[in-house]
Order: structure tokens, then sequence, then C-alpha cells
């Protein structure tokens, strides 16, 4: 048996997290999936690891044309109104705005978060917001009673650091609660990215419940432990998939899980067949959760 010890949430909105990249989170998010089908429920699949999106790689779907462009507000300055005062140096709290003495500001476009503080607290009104595009959102029909949907950040937005990647997630997140009206889907399963940082919170936040997905290794303990803090910060119920169960020492993953009072739910085996699945992208096809 692949897996065991399994009883499943029932409620609509699921988030399949990680502390660690790498466990298997997204292979996981797509057999709970192929459960929920085989239940005859209606799915809606949402990938928001958007800096590195596969769940449509595990499903063998091309993405379609994106339905919705993602814009976000960065800062132009106007010579002619700025005093160079030098206030939107001091209030970037990213660093990404140069100015030499005497000099106008300059902003380093590359590093800038957009989070719009310069624009703000400038007093002479010169600094002016652009729109660009940061990412698209693209919707799948896998079948039926199944559709994905995949936010996706243009090239390079995350060296512009989380908050413009997080805006992303946000919007991704969005368009899918809007189409759930739509859909009426019986569950809603949000694949986050690895890690603990702000588009992970965005993709886990307002979740009825979590799955924090691991391996049987000392990084994997040491990684569900964050993701276990931080799923009881946003008071969001977890519980414990361990994924290869059958390889390593699961004793610190167990210790972990009871410091949390987060419990084991789930074990899956190391398989090749999977392994297989998963590199041909033929997930879809496998029934792995009894």
């Amino acid at each position: 048996m692949l897996a065991k010890n399994i009883k499943l949430n029932k409620k609509s909105k699921i988030a399949i997290t990680g502390g660690k990249g790498g466990t298997g989170k997204s292979t996981f998010a797509v057999l709970l999936a192929n459960k929920y089908l085989r239940e005859n429920l209606k799915v809606i699949l949402c990938d928001l690891d958007v800096e590195c999106p596969n769940d449509h790689l595990l499903l063998s779907k091309k993405l379609a044309k994106p339905i919705i462009s993602v814009y976000a507000q960065f800062p132009r300055l106007d010579e002619k109104k700025c005093q160079k005062c030098g206030l939107c140096v001091k209030t970037c709290y990213n660093h990404t705005i140069f100015q030499a003495p005497g000099k106008y500001p300059t902003f380093l476009r590359d590093l800038c978060s957009g989070c719009g503080a310069c624009w703000q607290v400038c007093p002479h009104e010169a600094i002016e917001k652009t729109e660009e595009k940061i990412g698209e959102i693209y919707l799948n029909k896998i079948s039926d009673n199944f559709w994905l949907v995949t936010g996706f950040a243009a090239p390079g937005v995350g060296k512009t650091g989380l908050v413009v990647t997080d805006f992303v997630v946000a919007k991704t997140k969005e368009f899918v609660l809007k189409l759930s009206k739509q859909f009426k889907p019986d569950k809603i399963i949000f694949d986050t990215a690895a890690g603990t940082h702000c588009p992970v919170i965005t993709g886990i936040m307002n979740s009825d419940f979590a799955y924090a997905v691991t391996e049987p290794t000392p990084m994997g303990a040491h990684d569900l432990g964050l993701i276990l803090e931080l799923c009881q910060k946003l008071k969001v119920p977890a519980k414990v998939v361990l994924n290869q169960a059958d390889l390593g020492d699961r004793k610190k993953v167990a210790q972990i899980s009871q410091k949390f009072k987060s419990k084991i739910e789930i074990e899956i085996s190391y398989s090749k067949k999977i392994a297989r699945a998963y590199s041909a992208g033929k997930l879809k096809e496998m029934d792995l959760l009894k």
C-alpha cells in the first residue's frame, strides 16, 4: 500500500504547503485532486508557486492563453518637481534608491518592490506611479469536474522582492475565489510555494485546512517545524503528510509533529511508479490515495 492512515478533511479550501522544497508538495496536491475526482467531487487546483509553477506539467497540460494580466505600480521621478531632498532615499527600506551628492535620486528598478513608500513621503509630489505587468493568470479545463488555475510571475519578478511576487499570488487566489462562484467546486486546493515567506503566507491564509508535506530527513523535520508554527500563527489547522515515509529516519519528523500537536495523517511510501508518472507528466492517471 503506497499511502496509509488517510482521513482526509472534509472542508473545502485546502492549502498544500511545506517549509522545504522538493518534498513532493505538488505531487501530493495532484494526487489529492485525483482522489476527490474519483469521489465525483468538483475540484479547482490552484498553483500558487508563481515563480516556478509546475502543476500543469505534472498533468501534461500546456498552459492556455492567459486570461488575466497582473500589474503593479512602480516609481518614476519627475525631475521638474524634485528638490533633491533625499527623503525618498531615507524612506526606502530596500535601499533601492541611490542619490549622489547634489544629484537627482536614481531608482534601481530591478530591486524595487513597488511598496509605494517613496511616493507617499515625497513632499513635492515628484514621484509618479507607473504600471508594469508583473504576471499572468491561466485557466485550464482538465475535465468537466476539474479546473487548473496557474499564477505565473513575469521573468525576473522574484528579484524585485517578495512584495511583488506576493501580489501575483494574491491576485491568483482572488481569481480562484471568483471562479468558485461560477464553477461551485466542492474542493479548492491551493498549492503554495515552499518556504515561510509572504507569498506562502498569502497562499495559506483563510484556508480551512492545511497539509504540510515533508520527508524523513533532518532538514525536512526542521522546516516542517517552521511551517507548522506558521500555520498556528495563521490559525489554520494543519496535519502532516510524510512522503517517502519508508526512507530515512522519521523520528525527528514525529517529534516535530508531536510538538505542534499535528498528527502525521498521511504516509506515502517511496515508489518508482510515482517517480515515472511524475517525470512523464502523468500524475493525473495515478490512483494512490485510497
